[in-house]
C-alpha cells in the first residue's frame, strides 16, 4: 500500500508580536477579558512584506530543510488559505516561482480554518493513486488584513503565520491512515468574510457569531474525531497526541477530555499564535514535531472547522 509519509515540517511568524495590554491601548478589552475567553495572550502580525506567499515560502523551505529534499523533487504545491495575495493566479504558484520551480503543479483550496485538513486529504488522494510522489501542503493566513480593527469580539482572535509539510510517497509504513471532510453551507452566515472582488461595495471584513460557531464546533469536531477512530478500527487509547486548529482553548480542552488525553498530550498554541486560520495545525505539528514531543511511531489525531462551515479530521503515524 502506498502512503504519504510525513517526510518534514516547517513553520513561519512574522516578526511582529502583538500582546493583549498592547491591543487593549485600541480596542475596549483587556488582558483579562482575552485570556478568560479564549487562552490568547499574543499573537503574531505581519509586517508589508509579509504577505500570504513570503510566509508560505519560508515555511515551505523549513520542511524541505528537514526533510533533506530538494525543491525541485517537489510535484505539487498545495496551500490552504482564505487570504491569498491576490483573487487569480493563486498564491500556490508565487510560492512555485519562489522555490525556483517551473515544472508539476500548485493550487490554492479554500475552505477557511479547515483549510490544511483539505489540502492533506487532496495531496494524500493523489499520492495513493500515484498521480504525484512529492508535495509540499502548506497552510498560510494574514487575517490581520481582514478583521475589522474595532471590533473586540472578533479582531483579538487571529493572528498571521504558515506552516507546511513534504509528503512523500511510501510503501506501507508511517504515512497518512485517512482523512475525513465535511461542509455544510446551510450554515455559511455563521462565520464569513463581507464581500470579496467581486462585491467592491462591502467592507471585506470578517464577520462571525461567535457563539453559534463554538456550538457547532464541539459538537462537529467531536463527530469526526469518533468517525476517524471508528473507520480504522482504533479506540481513544491508541491516540497519542491530539493537534487541533488553534481556535480557542475552551474548544482545545473539550477535544482532549472527549479522547481522554491529558492536557500534555494535546498541542496547544492557541496562547502565543491566536487562531492563525489554515496555518494552525501545521504550525502546531512543525513546534511539537522540533521540539520532539512526536516522535516516530506516534498516532497523531488532527482536526479543525472553519467558516463554510467546513471540518475535517486526518489521522496520522509517524
Amino acid at each position: 500500500m502506498i502512503r504519504a509519509r510525513i517526510a518534514g515540517v516547517g513553520g513561519y511568524l512574522p516578526e511582529r508580536l502583538v500582546t493583549n495590554d498592547e491591543l487593549a491601548r485600541t480596542v475596549d478589552t483587556s488582558d483579562e477579558w482575552i485570556v478568560a475567553r479564549t487562552g490568547i495572550r499574543q499573537r503574531h502580525l505581519a509586517g508589508p512584506h509579509e504577505s500570504c506567499a513570503f510566509m508560505a515560502t519560508r515555511a515551505a523551505e523549513g520542511a524541505l530543510r528537514r526533510a533533506g529534499v530538494e525543491a525541485g523533487e517537489v510535484d505539487a504545491i498545495i496551500l490552504a488559505t482564505a487570504t491569498p495575495d491576490e483573487a487569480f493566479p493563486s498564491t500556490a504558484v508565487y510560492v512555485q516561482a519562489a522555490l525556483g520551480l517551473a515544472t508539476g503543479f500548485a493550487f490554492d483550496v479554500s475552505a477557511a480554518c479547515s483549510g490544511f485538513i483539505y489540502a492533506l486529504a487532496a495531496a494524500d488522494a493523489m499520492i495513493r493513486v500515484g498521480t504525484i510522489r512529492t508535495a509540499l501542503v502548506i497552510g498560510s493566513e494574514v487575517y490581520s488584513r481582514i478583521l475589522n480593527w474595532q471590533d473586540r469580539t472578533t479582531c483579538v482572535l487571529f493572528g498571521d503565520g504558515a506552516g507546511a509539510v513534504l509528503l512523500q510517497a511510501a510503501e506501507g509504513g508511517p504515512g497518512i491512515i485517512s482523512t475525513h471532510l465535511h461542509a455544510n453551507g446551510g450554515l455559511a452566515g455563521l462565520l464569513y468574510v463581507d464581500g470579496a472582488v467581486g462585491q467592491p461595495e462591502r467592507s471585506g471584513q470578517l464577520v462571525m457569531k461567535g457563539q453559534e460557531v463554538f456550538r457547532h464546533a464541539v459538537s462537529k469536531l467531536a463527530a469526526v474525531v469518533d468517525e476517524a477512530l471508528s473507520a480504522n478500527g482504533l479506540t481513544q487509547a491508541d491516540v497519542d497526541w491530539l493537534v487541533p486548529h488553534q481556535a480557542n482553548r475552551r474548544i482545545i480542552d473539550a477535544m482532549g477530555r472527549k479522547l481522554g488525553l491529558p492536557p500534555e498530550r494535546v498541542v496547544v498554541t492557541v496562547d502565543r499564535h491566536a487562531n492563525t486560520s489554515a496555518a494552525s495545525i501545521p504550525l502546531a505539528l512543525a513546534e511539537a514535531v522540533e521540539d520532539g514531543r512526536i516522535r516516530p511511531g506516534h498516532l497523531v489525531l488532527m482536526e479543525a472547522l472553519g467558516g463554510g462551515l467546513t471540518w475535517g479530521s486526518a489521522l496520522v503515524r509517524f
